[in-house]
């Protein structure tokens, strides 16, 4: 047998608590990033993090947009964000060839940027972009709850907020399974949810939109020019925001070594997915509503609180999206107990150590405790996500990558890699000061109609 690689070597170190980036790993990285996945596990894990419930939103920017240029913001989401995952994907595994595996996105920015970067922008954007997440997968999930109480029971009084409280609960049972690699098999489950929700949306833009009460069709793009210049730029951050994923690197984290080219076969799975769901839902839901498609598709299959498509697969739809919800929030939280058991755990003791389960139990709970707070009291949190998407995912999933990788490689200033990836971090990065105006400006707008723990 052949001497280890550089990389075997390091996961070996990495199993005993060894060094990675210069410091020896604390009990985050060591118990909720261990490195034990295949490819398949990684694909997974980016199904989760990309083909979420937020794609039943891509008709809503189809109206803002108009048929043209929603395809063409569509397809160039498609390719500068799997282009961008890859070239983080690559500045990874480069750094791990070369004896210092990154596990987080501030590891990365630390070693690349500076720590200064790392503790003052990449890791508080990435806090900020993921907690978001697992606020809004809350929120939406109340919603879906409260949607199949409304369809069985007309005029039902249970409020928003208690449904919310409800799918906390569930959360907190389901968020202290132990690590990232052990959310493999949920993830699996959850990309055959997101395949079913988004061909239960398809058929039902199909039924509704080929059937006597199809709604009247109009692509037409409604407003004053400047109230369509703002709605171009939210409807970019609903783009972004539905492609983002804050938390690639944790992701690859999970892939056990080497990892050279597990995960690009983890991006060509989840982009597999991404086509099949994202462009068919926003075509269909367009077609089927034009520019009435609402924030959330599911919500145009309801009139005057009564379903227009068959209840069955009106039930169907939102109890898949309500479940894949769960495995969303469960993927985004994983940043924030990273943190969290780094804080609070002993490395040297067990994983299951008592002295390591009761923190990890009572942080875990109190994280989607306070998440869950803020989906019951601020229900209109959909605009703050908008802010969410265009400040944090845009930079994180557009910008940064290419700025790594041009620092790591140092690509010749007279090739085409160099400035393909300067021209990407500079346009997306404008895009998203400009869609963050948009999405103050939004807030601002909805302001008055702001009610802690409204029943929307």
């Amino acid at each position: 047998m052949g001497a280890p690689s550089r990389e075997e070597e390091e996961a070996k170190k990495m199993e005993a608590g060894g060094d990675t980036v210069g410091q020896k790993l604390d009990a985050g990285a060591l118990f909720v990033l261990q490195s034990k996945g295949s490819w398949l596990h990684c694909g997974y894990h980016l199904t989760t993090s990309i083909v979420a419930p937020p794609l039943l939103s891509l008709p809503f920017a189809f109206a803002a947009l108009g048929w043209s240029a929603g395809m063409v913001c569509l397809v160039v989401g498609a390719a500068v964000t799997f282009y961008s995952y890859n070239l983080l994907s690559r500045v990874l595994e480069h750094h791990a060839q070369q004896g210092r595996r990154q596990l987080r996105f501030r590891d990365m920015a630390a070693d690349i940027l500076g720590p200064g970067w790392a503790r003052y922008y990449i890791g508080p954007i990435q806090f900020m972009v993921c907690f978001g997440a697992v606020v809004a997968s809350t929120l939406l999930a109340g919603q879906s709850m409260k949607a199949i109480y409304l369809i069985a029971n007309p005029g039902g009084a249970i409020k928003l907020y208690v449904f919310v409280a409800i799918f906390g609960v569930f959360l907190v049972i389901l968020v202290q399974l132990p690590s990232f690699h052990s959310l493999r098999h949920v993830n699996l489950v959850s990309l055959l949810l997101c395949l079913s929700y988004s061909l239960c949306a398809v058929a039902g833009c199909v039924y509704l939109g080929t059937s006597d009460r199809a709604p009247p069709k109009d692509y037409s793009i409604v407003g004053e020019t400047h109230t369509r210049v703002y709605g171009v730029f939210n409807a970019l951050a609903v783009i972004a925001t539905t492609y983002g994923n804050g938390i690639i690197p944790e992701i690859q984290a999970t892939v056990a070594a080497p990892v050279t080219g597990k995960m690009f076969k983890g991006l060509c799975l989840c982009y597999a997915v991404v086509v099949t769901t994202f462009f068919s839902v926003a075509t269909a839901g367009y077609w089927a509503f034009g520019n009435a498609a609402q924030g959330l598709l599911l919500n145009n299959f309801m009139v005057d609180g009564k379903p227009v498509i068959p209840v069955w697969l009106l039930l169907m739809a939102e109890l898949f999206t309500l479940v894949q919800l769960s495995a969303t929030a469960t993927v985004y939280l994983q940043p924030t107990n990273e943190v969290l058991e780094g804080l609070l755990s002993d490395p040297k003791a067990g994983q299951y150590a008592a002295r390591n389960v009761v923190p990890r139990l009572v942080s875990r709970t109190l994280a989607v405790a306070f998440g869950t707070t803020i989906a019951a009291m601020i229900p209109f949190f959909g605009d703050m996500n908008a802010l969410i998407g265009a400040f944090g995912f845009m930079p994180l999933d557009f910008a940064v990558p290419a700025l790594f990788y041009n620092l790591t490689f140092k690509p010749s200033k007279k090739g085409f890699v160099f400035w393909l990836n300067t021209a990407i971090a500079v346009v997306f990065s404008a895009v998203a000061v400009v869609a963050s105006v948009a999405a103050v400006r939004q807030i601002v707008l909805d302001a008055g109609t702001y009610k802690l723990f409204a029943n929307v």
